[in-house]
């Protein structure tokens, strides 16, 4: 690469790629013919609109799932391979909102969300290095480890399994570092090849006999008498129902979704094959890992167990992976100085969609249903949503999800461009600076 040194922090044949495209790369774009008429048509094929077509398949509803890319060129393939149960709902005071009840509700589904995509990778037979790893939640001061010690019960109670707060004097039991203040060890949580679960799920889906046709960029859905007209430039397709998952690439054809959704950028980094004397030495049990900073990174080994991957908001900007991967080596260098001298091999980026009032949120808005918004926690939750909309799109729900229909906020004047978030993001900097400080 133009510009490297002997003394980059860049491998020899460095990639600004996903790591996980080694051993999964999105096929090349197939496109077959657009069939005229379906029952539904999904836009989107990532986790959540593959999940909702599968289940529509299996109930022999004929469904098109209509990518704009390769599939799996986005977030399904980009992620980090964390699977937790949305667990953090419980933390929220949702009953303020939303009443007790519903509230209940919202978490019980948030955490079964983690169950039901084992139980798919099971059924289905995918090969996704599917683990039951557990996380280790760092605590960036001494208030914030209060606040998790004061979780520990509320974790055990949700998920039925270990859950324990570590002082910092235990806390290399987890991780080969002092960076943090202590943090909190819980077991239900999960680790998975993100790339080899959306292929398995695509292969699944496929079989199941829905159409997944790619390289077909959605440019209008328009109404009409019996159901819709979904616009493509190679031809229109006829359907009854229209289920929007785009989540975090939600763009101008659904403008009313693209208003309640923020695309926040983030990226991650691969280092080169490690020491397995390091590797044991800085996460001993394989946990995944992640912070309660504002400007938070998450990061595990891969899951050959070789290497570490590396992400976080590394800016709240739109930058090049290439621009962020100095700034994720910095703070991984900063957790682990024994990673100094370790190169990166692969860069890579991917959007993720917040909602602003921090929830996932599924519904139907002017006819079209949609399931949009897991905060980048998405792999087991964007998976349940897509199943659960295909429930409700087949008339086979048992009770109405929880998710269904939640008031779905939006700010004045907000249009779907984020401009604002290069601000919040030196505010989450500067809170950062000053909860270290703090006692």
């Amino acid at each position: 690469m133009a510009g490297m040194t002997t003394d980059s922090i860049y491998a020899s044949g460095f990639k600004d790629e996903p790591y996980w495209w080694e051993a999964a790369a999105p096929p090349p774009i197939n496109a077959p013919e657009l069939p005229d008429r379906v029952d539904v048509a999904v836009v989107g094929g990532g986790y959540c609109g593959l999940n909702a077509a599968l289940e529509l398949a299996r109930r022999k509803v004929s469904v098109a799932v209509l990518e704009a890319e390769r599939i799996g060129f986005g977030a399904s393939s980009r992620n980090g391979g964390m699977v937790s149960g949305g667990i953090k709902l419980a933390s929220m005071n949702l009953a303020a909102s939303l009443g007790a009840e519903r509230a209940d509700q919202l978490v019980s589904e948030a955490m079964s969300s983690l169950p039901f995509t084992e139980d798919l990778i099971q059924r289905e037979g995918i090969d996704a290095d599917y683990k039951r790893s557990g996380r280790f939640l760092g605590a960036w001061n001494e208030a914030h480890f209060r606040g998790l010690e004061g979780q520990v019960e509320l974790y055990r109670r949700l998920t039925g399994m270990r859950a324990e707060a570590l002082p910092p004097a235990r806390q290399r039991e987890e991780i080969g570092s002092d960076y943090y203040r202590g943090g909190l060890v819980a077991d239900a949580f999960g680790s998975l090849h993100p790339a080899k679960y959306h292929q398995g799920l695509a292969a699944a889906t496929r079989r199941a006999g829905a159409q997944v046709i790619d390289g077909t960029r959605v440019t209008g859905v328009a109404r009409e008498t019996g159901g819709f007209r979904v616009a493509t430039p190679r031809g229109e397709v006829r359907a009854k129902e229209v289920f929007v998952a785009t989540n975090g690439y939600t763009g101008p054809v659904t403008p009313w979704m693209r208003r309640r959704l923020i695309p926040v950028g983030s990226y991650i980094i691969a280092t080169e094959p490690l020491d397995p004397a390091i590797v044991k030495q800085i996460v001993p049990n394989g946990r995944m890992i992640s912070d309660t900073k504002r400007v938070m990174a998450y990061y595990r080994l891969s899951p050959d167990h070789t290497r570490v991957v590396f992400g976080g908001r590394a800016s709240f900007r739109q930058v090049t992976a290439l621009e962020a991967a100095p700034v994720l080596h910095h703070r991984m260098v900063e957790i682990w100085p024994q990673l100094r001298g370790v190169r990166i091999t692969h860069a890579w980026s991917g959007n993720v969609a917040f909602t602003f009032d921090f929830l996932p949120h599924m519904g139907t808005h002017e006819g079209v249903h949609y399931a949009l918004g897991c905060q980048g926690s998405g792999v087991a939750m964007m998976s349940y949503l897509g199943h659960q909309a295909a429930l409700k799109l087949a008339g086979g729900a048992n009770r109405r999800s929880a998710f269904d229909g939640i008031p779905f906020p939006t700010k004045p004047f907000y249009s779907g461009n984020p401009w604002f978030l290069p601000i919040v993001g030196w505010s989450y900097r500067l809170r950062d600076w000053i909860d270290r400080r703090a006692a």
